[in-house]
C-alpha cells in the first residue's frame, strides 16, 4: 500500500466501521422489543384477519362515512407495505373501489403499517409515530375525497359501466378470540416500548454467579457491545437456521424446530426486557420483564386453546414471510445508514432541512422522491438525518412521502388509474406531505 491509496483504504475502513456500529447498536438495542412484537402482529393480522371484512367496504355502494375510515386503517390490519400496497390498490381499484377510498387505502397504507409505526416510535419518538398515524389519515382520506370530487363525472360512468364482481359483498365474521389475542398482541409491544416508571423501574435483583472472563468483555468492549447486547445477537443467530426449518414449510405440519423457534423468539423478548449490570452478573428484573412473561404466556394459553394448529401454522407463516421479506433488506439498510452518516456532510442537512420551513419540508418530500427504501428501511435512514440535524417537521415530511412518491411507484400508479389522475395524486401528496411537516414543526415550535 502506497501513500496515495492508503487515505482510501482509511475511508472505507471507517465507512464499513461506521455501518457495522450501526448494525449492532440496532440489533442490540431495544428496537427489538418492538421490532420482533411488529412481525408477529403483522403475521397475526395477515393470517387471521379475513380481507373481505375490509375490502367489502371499499365499494362503490359503500356508506363514504364508513369506506373512507376502513380505506384509512386498510393498510394497519392488512399490514401493507410500500411494496405491497400497489398490487392490492389495482385489485380494488380495477374490481369496483371507489378512486377516493381507493386512494385514501394508497396513501396512508404504508404509513400506517403497523412495522412501520412501532419501528418509528422506538427509533425516531413516539411523537413522530403518533404524527405519522394522525397527519397520514387526516391526509389521506382529504386527499381521496379531493380526487373523488376533481373526477366525479369520470367515476360515475365507470361506476355505471362496470360489471359487479361480487368482490365487494362478501362477509367474513372476525371471533372474539382473534380480537383477544390480538389486544394481547399490541399489549406485548406497549409494555416492550413505553417508557414509564412502572415499566422501565427495577422491581428487584438476580445474582447470576457467573464470572465473565475480562478477556470477553474487552473483545465485546471493542465491538461497542455490552454482554447483553451480545447475548440477544447470539439468539438472533440461533433463531434464524432453527426459523428456516421450522417455518419454511410449517403449512405442511408442525416439527421439533417448530417449537424451537416459538421458544427462542419468547425467550430472546424477555432477555430484551430485564437490565444487565456489572457484566451481566446482576440482573435487574424490571416491570416491563413480568409484563412481558405474563402476556406471552397468556397468548400462547389462548391461542392453544382458541385456534386450530392450521390457524396457528398459518400465523407462524405470514410472519416468517414478513420477515424474510423485510429483515434483510433491513440490516442492510441499517448498515447503509450508518455508512451514509460518514459520507454526508453534515453541513449540508442543516443548510437544507434543519428549520422548519415550507422550503425545507418540501427538500424532506424531495429526498422520499429520490432516496426510496423499501419498508422500514427508511426509519433508520430517517434517524441518520435527524442525527446529522435534519428538524423533526421536514422529517416527518420525509417520511410520508417515501413510501408514496417513489419514482417506481409512481410509474405503476401511472398504469394503473391514467397519467391525469396520477399527476394529480402526486401534486396533492407532495402538497399535504410538505404541509404535514410544517404544521408538525409548528405544534413543537408551540409546545
Amino acid at each position: 500500500m502506497n501513500a496515495q491509496t492508503a487515505p482510501i483504504f482509511d475511508y472505507l475502513g471507517n465507512l464499513i466501521v461506521s455501518g457495522w456500529m450501526s448494525l449492532l447498536d440496532y440489533l442490540a438495542a431495544h428496537v427489538l422489543l418492538c421490532l420482533v412484537p411488529a412481525f408477529i402482529i403483522a403475521g397475526y393480522m395477515s393470517a387471521m384477519i379475513p380481507k373481505e371484512a375490509i375490502i367489502r367496504y371499499l365499494g362503490p355502494k359503500a356508506n363514504r362515512w364508513l369506506s373512507y375510515p376502513v380505506a384509512a386503517i386498510g393498510g394497519f390490519v392488512l399490514a401493507v407495505c410500500s411494496c405491497t400496497i400497489l398490487p392490492l390498490f389495482a385489485g380494488i381499484w380495477k374490481r369496483g373501489a371507489g378512486l377516493g377510498p381507493a386512494v385514501t387505502f394508497l396513501f396512508v397504507g404504508p404509513a400506517v403499517n403497523i412495522l412501520a409505526i412501532a419501528y418509528t416510535g422506538a427509533a425516531i419518538g413516539f411523537d413522530i409515530a403518533v404524527a405519522r398515524i394522525v397527519l397520514a389519515i387526516t391526509f389521506g382520506i382529504s386527499i381521496g375525497m379531493i380526487m373523488a370530487w376533481l373526477f366525479r363525472k369520470e367515476e360515475a360512468q365507470r361506476t355505471a359501466e362496470m360489471i359487479d364482481t361480487g368482490m365487494f359483498d362478501h362477509t367474513a365474521a372476525i371471533p372474539r378470540a382473534v380480537w383477544g389475542v390480538f389486544l394481547m398482541l399490541i399489549g406485548v409491544l406497549i409494555v416492550g416500548t413505553l417508557q414509564v416508571d412502572i415499566l422501565t423501574g427495577t422491581w428487584f435483583t438476580l445474582y447470576v454467579p457467573v464470572e465473565i472472563p475480562p478477556s470477553l468483555l474487552g473483545f465485546l468492549e471493542t465491538l461497542n457491545l455490552a454482554p447483553q447486547g451480545a447475548l440477544l445477537i447470539l439468539m438472533l443467530i440461533l433463531i434464524a437456521p432453527a426459523a428456516y426449518k421450522g417455518l419454511e414449510n410449517v403449512l405442511e405440519g408442525f416439527n421439533r424446530w417448530t417449537y424451537a423457534t416459538i421458544t427462542m423468539v419468547g425467550l430472546t423478548l424477555l432477555v430484551a426486557a430485564p437490565v444487565f449490570t456489572e457484566g451481566s452478573v446482576i440482573i435487574g428484573i424490571t416491570g416491563r420483564f413480568v409484563g412481558e412473561l405474563v402476556l406471552i404466556a397468556a397468548i400462547g394459553a389462548v391461542a392453544v386453546r382458541s385456534f386450530e394448529q392450521r390457524q396457528i401454522a398459518e400465523w407462524l407463516w405470514e410472519t416468517w414471510r414478513f420477515v424474510k421479506q423485510i429483515f434483510p433488506l433491513l440490516i442492510a439498510g441499517v448498515f447503509l445508514a450508518g455508512m451514509v452518516r460518514v459520507m454526508l456532510p453534515e453541513q449540508w442537512i442543516q443548510t437544507l432541512a434543519g428549520c422548519n420551513t415550507l422550503w425545507a419540508n418540501l427538500i424532506g418530500v424531495l429526498f422520499g422522491v429520490f432516496m426510496y427504501f423499501p419498508t422500514l428501511v427508511e426509519v433508520p435512514i430517517a434517524r441518520m438525518f435527524l442525527d446529522l440535524g435534519m428538524h423533526r417537521g421536514p422529517l416527518l415530511a420525509y417520511l410520508l412521502a417515501d413510501p408514496e412518491l417513489s419514482l417506481q411507484s409512481i410509474l405503476v400508479t401511472s398504469k394503473i388509474m391514467g397519467r391525469q389522475k396520477t399527476v394529480v395524486y402526486v401534486a396533492l401528496v407532495t402538497v399535504f406531505s410538505t404541509l404535514a411537516g410544517y404544521l408538525f414543526g409548528l405544534f413543537l415550535v408551540a409546545a
